[in-house]
């Protein structure tokens, strides 16, 4: 009878532990959020991204066998897979809960068909766009099969960008130097960052100059720009031009000649896609792309809010503005009772743009009531500042317009007519919940009350000399804001395209600009010149067309592949063959000698830009910086070259003959000498100027104008270091 017993014990027990569903998603953190939702009977495990891929050693795709690509478990996941399969071994029902994209799908897939040659458990798939009890617990009772369309998309797209790839690289090795590498999408990025560049580099600044003055209503002083001059607006292109001016008004009666007030509705802005929370994060927070996409996912993954674990915002991967009708209850509940004169009588709706995929909702937060002050003390900062921007741009987007009232005063001192405004809200609306995204432009001075016709007295003028601006290079914002106007690549892959020029040194970033390296212009050269029609905007922007139709169903991936295929290895044969070897080409012989051998030094391109090495290698190792301009000190024959500081080995510029010369500079010389003073001059940037290029002498006020650029040219040599007068 006992044995009796204990044998239905065992098989109770077995029956139990069989009892059990699997959820399978892509992160730790994101498993820990979904286990504190589902509980019971839930077991709920990471993969840690993709567990099946292509091999990185070698191309891995039959392109005699449809491109079928040939897929391996990656290396060092094993284990893992192991694991998960004897989970879902023991388990009557495995939910698949990868994100809902493409590449999600594509790791559902790969699971779905290793998992079922081990398991008799009944395998779906789950989606949400969001993590919360709500969602997960909908997600899970209606499960769905794995969406082929979807994976073929992106099986088209993997086996495409490793064509490219894996065949440029091999090029590039054997044309330039080993180690290169090229991809599609990021190879047309790289271009237009090397033609911005040279824009950049093209531009000469011309000189111009503004006039302010200072006008006093008893003792209420404002400023005022000259905006007129004898009834046109004044040309002032030197200093002369501007005393001129002043000259001739310092002494005229100033008049109020005309007020205008105009009230402007400001309608708040649609909710944030990847794009565009990117944008903003870079120009509010000062965050790359790479970075605000990491404190996206673990806001996105779960938070502890004291004793629940929280995701606090939607999937940050979309290029939809669109809202559910849950989220605008939630928020629309929210205003009502914290800005019910706010509220619009009905919900704001946004359109879509034309090209998005709107498979998924806007960035927004889960839940309102999870205000950026309520949470605070459990973000880091952060986590903190872009949580904020995504719950006001949210929140605001469902509340009323605001409205500004300008004032516009134009004051007649003789000849020249100056004008201030100031402007100031007249209705706050969904400004009431703007914070960290609020602009300084939004309000603007006060001004005293004036009349027509009422006099005023000019204090102070105050010339001022600018220079045009030339096109401002690429930042991270304005990067993503091209690619997603020219259609290159898709919300997921905006920041994985900056983030690989970066770190494969074919850009750098200064000032938060992207400026392209010598390397990355001589690889964009090539590319463009042997494949302009695969390394340009409009194929790039057609292939994400293309792929969007594989996912509709519309378009076999096998024979989009192959439409392009064909064409691009005739191509890469006749390069291959024709195209002149840059191997060798590169090194420059010098005329300086290695101080440990005596050979000559040549000089070399690296990673990391040009360098010295000794012609004697291997037998001598010896690598130097290159020289980047001569020593400005009188007497000093030394070099300028790159050096770098200790412990944080920050880098600056300093001469050769140190310790005997002392001299530094903190901004990298360029080849260019001044015409005024002989010293080099370097490139700078303020916010309020941008790029621009300066003598480093300190008591030379010399800026790269046009009119000194063309004497610079006629002038004919440039004084050598020894010849100036300055120290």
């Amino acid at each position: 009878m006992a044995e009796q017993e204990k044998t239905v014990a065992k098989k109770t027990k077995k029956s139990q532990k069989k009892e059990q569903t699997l959820v399978i998603v892509e992160s730790p953190a994101k498993a820990k959020t979904i286990e504190h939702y589902l509980g019971t009977g839930y077991v709920v495990k990471a993969s840690m991204g993709h567990l099946i891929d292509l091999p990185k050693s070698r191309i891995a795709i039959d392109v005699e066998n449809n491109f079928e690509p040939e897929y391996i478990t990656v290396r060092g996941r094993a284990k893992l897979l192991k694991e998960l399969q004897k989970d879902a071994k023991n388990s009557t029902h495995v939910f698949l809960a990868s994100d809902p994209d493409r590449e999600g799908e594509a790791i559902a897939w790969h699971l779905n068909h290793v998992l079922s040659e081990k398991t008799k458990a009944d395998i779906k798939r789950i989606e949400f766009n969001e993590i919360t009890p709500l969602a997960i617990k909908e997600a899970v009772k209606h499960p769905r099969e794995i969406d082929e369309a979807r994976v073929n998309a992106q099986k088209a797209r993997r086996v495409l960008d490793r064509l490219v790839g894996y065949n440029l690289s091999p090029l590039l090795w054997k044309k330039v130097k080993n180690g290169l590498s090229a991809g599609r999408v990021q190879s047309v990025a790289l271009r237009l960052i090397c033609e911005r560049e040279q824009e950049v580099e093209n531009f000469i600044p011309e000189e111009y100059w503004t006039l302010d003055a200072d006008f006093m209503k008893g003792r209420t002083k404002f400023t005022a720009q000259l905006t007129q001059y004898k009834d046109t607006k004044p040309e002032l292109k030197n200093e002369n031009a501007v005393k001129e001016i002043i000259s001739e008004i310092q002494n005229s009666t100033c008049v109020v000649k005309d007020i205008k007030e105009t009230e402007k509705t400001v309608r708040p802005k649609a909710p944030f896609t990847t794009s565009k929370l990117q944008q903003a994060s870079a120009n509010r927070l000062g965050y790359t792309s790479r970075k605000t996409m990491q404190i996206a996912q673990q806001l996105y993954e779960g938070i502890q809010i004291g004793s629940t674990r929280v995701g606090l915002i939607t999937y940050m991967r979309t290029d939809s503005t669109r809202i559910s009708q849950t989220a605008i209850d939630d928020v629309r509940d929210w205003i009502s009772k914290n800005y019910p004169e706010d509220l619009p009588a009905e919900k704001i709706e946004y359109a879509v743009g034309k090209s998005a995929q709107d498979a998924h909702e806007a960035i927004r937060p889960t839940y309102v009531k999870y205000t950026p002050d309520s949470v605070k003390e459990y973000l880091t900062r952060d986590q903190h500042r872009l949580y904020s921007i995504i719950w006001e741009r949210f929140v605001s987007c469902q509340m009323n317009n605001a409205k500004t009232k300008t004032t516009s005063v134009d004051i007649q001192a003789g000849d020249a007519l100056f004008r201030v405004s100031a402007s100031k809200l007249s209705h706050k609306g969904f400004y009431n919940v703007i914070k960290t995204l609020s602009s300084k432009e939004d309000v603007t001075g006060n001004l005293p009350s004036l009349k027509i016709g009422e006099e005023v007295k000019s204090d102070k003028f105050y010339p001022e000399q600018h220079f045009t601006q030339g096109p401002s290079r690429y930042t991270d914002a304005s990067m993503v804001k091209t690619l997603e106007e020219k259609g290159i690549g898709r919300p997921s892959t905006y920041a994985p395209i900056i983030s690989v020029l970066l770190d494969r040194y074919y850009v750098t970033r200064s000032n938060k600009q992207l400026v392209p390296t010598m390397l990355g212009k001589i690889i964009c050269k090539i590319l463009v010149e042997s494949f302009p029609e695969v390394i340009n905007e409009e194929f790039t922007s057609e292939v994400e067309n293309d792929l969007d139709k594989v996912e509709q169903n519309q378009l076999v991936w096998n024979n989009m592949i192959g439409d392009f295929f064909g064409p691009f290895k005739n191509r890469l044969d006749e390069v291959t063959e024709k195209a002149e070897s840059l191997k060798g080409t590169l090194d420059e012989p010098t005329d300086m000698l290695c101080e440990k051998c005596g050979k000559p030094m040549v000089k070399k391109l690296g990673r990391f830009g040009y360098f010295l090495a000794c012609s004697g290698f291997p037998e001598c190792h010896n690598t130097k910086s290159i020289p980047l301009a001569k020593c400005p000190r009188k007497g000093c024959n030394g070099s300028i070259v790159a050096r770098k500081t200790k412990g944080r080995g920050k880098e600056f510029y300093g001469c050769t003959n140190y310790p005997e010369c002392d001299f530094i500079s903190h901004f990298k010389p360029i080849d260019v000498y001044c015409p005024k003073c002989g010293w080099f001059l370097v490139e700078k940037f303020d916010k309020k100027n941008g790029t621009y290029k300066s003598c480093i002498n300190p008591d030379c006020d010399y800026l790269h104008s046009a009119e000194d650029s063309v004497a610079a040219e006629t002038a004919g040599e440039i004084p050598a270091s020894g010849e100036v007068s300055k120290e």
